[in-house]
């Protein structure tokens, strides 16, 4: 359920609405727009409904949410969320441009690729620390030192860092270095994972599991957003399907169809997607045009000899053509990179 709150109420208002549901149990979450507070309120349905909450000062409406999630539902907020992460701007208008390497390798790769792609006016750094592989005998990233590396990085660039976090036992850690704390594929239903990573305070980006629907992806955004953090970016990463020309097949509807449900931002990943670094290019263009807030690009000095998914990494020559075009378009849809 969320009460909306009069265009004028005040705080007073909206704190003696706010201690009514703490004090029989249920839980409070506050959503201040432009205009309006919205309250969501989690719990027992029963002791929601049997609360006279719409006589209370301030109070302009009680409404149900109908959706399995709530605080990530565009009922709870129609605003679309935007994030300011080290000067980067994402949501609500501002386009994400997150590249660099799949796996962090060596200091020399990892900052001359961040140098790079920043030149080209990308305004995050990706790259993988850690790396969950098919295979266990595959190169599994290099931990703790690639977190430094990427640290290194940033302090050389300014360009705020995104990583993956693959187990409880590493949020802290990760949290200490990291800047948006990416949720992988294959942990998109790893709920304690999920959960902890919604007790820190930094922005967390889940990508949509390859088998995964969007309901499911989105109950997996509302893990993290009732653990305390709504600071959350959604990754399209492309699904499983029966098509083999492909690695995935990358779920363009999906843009549209969470950005209605849910006032996220929405990111692709076309990289993970393709597994094709031709197909990059196309598909970046497509997600944009779908109404994507970001896009989430692999980047290495010398694909051929990457040490994780090369043939899906673009060069540097190729990703200066990605980002070139992309900002030639990103007007045209009412978006900037920041």
């Amino acid at each position: 359920m969320i009460v909306v709150m009069k265009s004028d109420a005040t705080e007073k208002d909206i704190e003696n609405v706010v201690n009514k549901l703490k004090e029989v149990g249920l839980e409070a979450h506050i959503s201040k727009g432009k205009y309006r507070t919205v309250i969501g309120v989690i719990g027992d349905e029963e002791l929601i409904a049997n609360l006279p909450l719409a006589i209370y000062p301030g109070v302009e409406k009680v409404m149900p949410v109908l959706k399995p999630y709530k605080l990530v539902s565009r009922e709870f907020q129609e605003e679309d969320s935007f994030y300011e992460i080290r000067g980067s701007k994402i949501g609500a208008g501002y386009f994400g441009l997150m590249a660099g390497p799949c796996s962090v390798e060596t200091v020399e790769q990892t900052i001359s690729t961040a140098k790079f792609v920043k030149k080209c006016g990308a305004n995050f750094l990706r790259g993988g620390a850690y790396k969950p592989r098919t295979s266990p005998y595959s190169f599994q990233g290099l931990g703790k030192e690639g977190l430094k590396i990427l640290a290194q990085a940033r302090e050389e660039t300014g360009l705020p860092i995104v990583t993956e976090v693959m187990d409880v036992r590493d949020v802290e850690l990760v949290s200490n270095y990291a800047d948006v704390l990416q949720i992988g594929a294959r942990n998109m239903q790893n709920f304690l994972l999920l959960t902890e990573v919604g007790r820190q305070e930094k922005p967390v980006m889940i990508k949509r599991g390859f088998s995964n629907t969007v309901e499911e992806w989105l109950m997996a955004a509302e893990y993290v957003a009732k653990a305390g953090n709504k600071k959350i970016i959604l990754c399209e990463r492309g699904i499983r399907t029966f098509e083999t020309s492909t690695r995935n097949t990358l779920d363009i509807s999906s843009i549209p169809v969470v950005k209605g449900l849910s006032h996220l931002p929405v990111i692709a990943d076309p990289s993970h997607a393709s597994g094709r670094s031709d197909l990059i290019l196309p598909l970046s263009l497509a997600a944009v045009a779908a109404g994507a807030d970001g896009l989430l690009i692999e980047v290495h000095p010398n694909p051929k000899e990457a040490l994780c998914d090369g043939p899906q990494s673009l060069n540097f020559e190729k990703f200066e053509e990605l980002a070139l075009q992309i900002k030639e378009i990103l007007p045209r849809f009412s978006k900037k990179i920041q």
